[in-house]
């Protein structure tokens, strides 16, 4: 078994580094993918493309990947073994691998290699992003302080939206980690990921490029800083509302540490707010949408009913889209094991508690 060692590793890192440049030449081949991470990110006095951002996490993350490997005590096949054994499965004999399907070793991982190679990328440059905004509005406000000295200079944008992209940068620094990362050690090993394309679907519409097609069915009219000039009270009651919703949004991806990916099993977690409910960062993040849309529905309301309507049928659109990932969620989990019907035992809400 010895002998076998030194090859399972080098099978380990031979498929895993060429999986990587698939997915790399992917993305690089791609126009939709070519724009989208040919944008730039103000970084430290220059712009900074995210592309450049990519390579360098890539070139990382890869040889730490192979580090892992070389010295990983007791070597197993890997996820990208098995994903490259089930395309030559598929591409040797598509209709026999199609009719008979592939092995549990093989679907899990060329499905966790889909996953992680579609959501992977946009949280690496979603968080550089959102680092350099918050260090520039940690810069603003640092300004503000020195040339005012008050603090009745921090109640205001600069302010709001420092707090806010702190929260959010919680969300992203576990959700990137969480698809970057699987270790026994940290107990965040994907044991499933959802197979079914309803499951897929309602995720996929959530995430650019797919997203663009959602918000072209739904429109989007929310804001992630409603402003109610005219009516001040309002405006910092709404304000200090939806920055508590997004903060429950961001211990929810806390909670679930290592763990936060979409699509995946990976142990119930059951701390945190989800010891109240089961999808608090859905709930939340669409009751912060809600309160966002009050400034357009002000604006709809003097156009008149139909605009309105339309107005709230947007959002409605959206929120049962969450709905429905929640639920192919939970389908997804039962799927698996008991674990998660002993979880809804416990937690007998989904989304509010005591009432939904």
């Amino acid at each position: 078994m010895l002998l076998n060692i030194p090859s399972r590793r080098f099978q380990n890192i031979a498929a895993s580094v060429l999986l990587i440049g698939i997915i790399g030449v992917f993305y690089a081949t791609i126009p939709y993918y070519q724009n989208y991470f040919a944008q730039t990110t103000p970084w430290a006095g220059q712009m900074v493309r995210h592309w450049d951002v990519l390579l360098t996490v890539t070139l990382a993350y890869t040889s730490i990947l192979i580090v892992y490997y070389l010295f990983e005590k007791a070597p197993q096949p890997s996820k990208s073994v098995a994903a490259l054994s089930a395309i030559q499965r598929y591409a040797s004999s598509p209709i026999h691998s199609w009719r008979t399907g592939l092995t549990v070793e093989e679907r899990l991982g060329l499905l966790s290699v889909l996953l992680k190679g579609f959501f992977a990328p946009l949280m690496i440059v979603w968080l550089f992003d959102h680092t350099a905004m918050l260090i520039m509005n940690a810069q603003a406000l640092l300004d503000i302080w020195q040339t005012t000295a008050s603090w009745h200079a921090f109640v205001g944008a600069d302010t709001y939206w420092f707090v806010f992209r702190l929260i959010v940068f919680v969300d992203v620094l576990f959700f990137t980690l969480g698809y970057l990362i699987e270790l026994p050690i940290l107990k965040n090993a994907i044991r499933s990921v959802d197979p079914t394309l309803l499951g897929w679907g309602v995720a996929l519409a959530c995430y650019p490029p797919f997203n663009g097609i959602t918000s072209s069915i739904f429109g989007w009219h929310s804001t992630e800083f409603p402003q109610y000039l005219n009516y001040p009270a309002i405006h910092i009651v709404a304000n200090l509302t939806l920055l508590g919703l997004m903060a429950i949004y961001s211990w929810s991806s806390l909670a679930l540490n290592f763990k936060a990916s979409n699509l995946t099993h990976r142990g119930i977690v059951s701390c945190g707010p989800y010891r109240w409910v089961r999808h608090p960062a859905y709930a939340c993040k669409n009751l912060a949408w809600w309160i966002g849309l009050g400034p357009a529905l002000i604006i709809g309301a003097d156009t008149g009913w139909a605009e309105t309507l339309l107005i709230l049928g947007s959002m409605l659109g959206w929120s049962v889209i969450y709905y429905m990932r929640a639920a192919t969620e939970e389908d997804h989990l039962r799927s698996v094991d008991s674990a998660y019907d002993q979880y809804c035992q416990k937690v007998r809400y989904r989304f509010i508690p005591f009432v939904v």
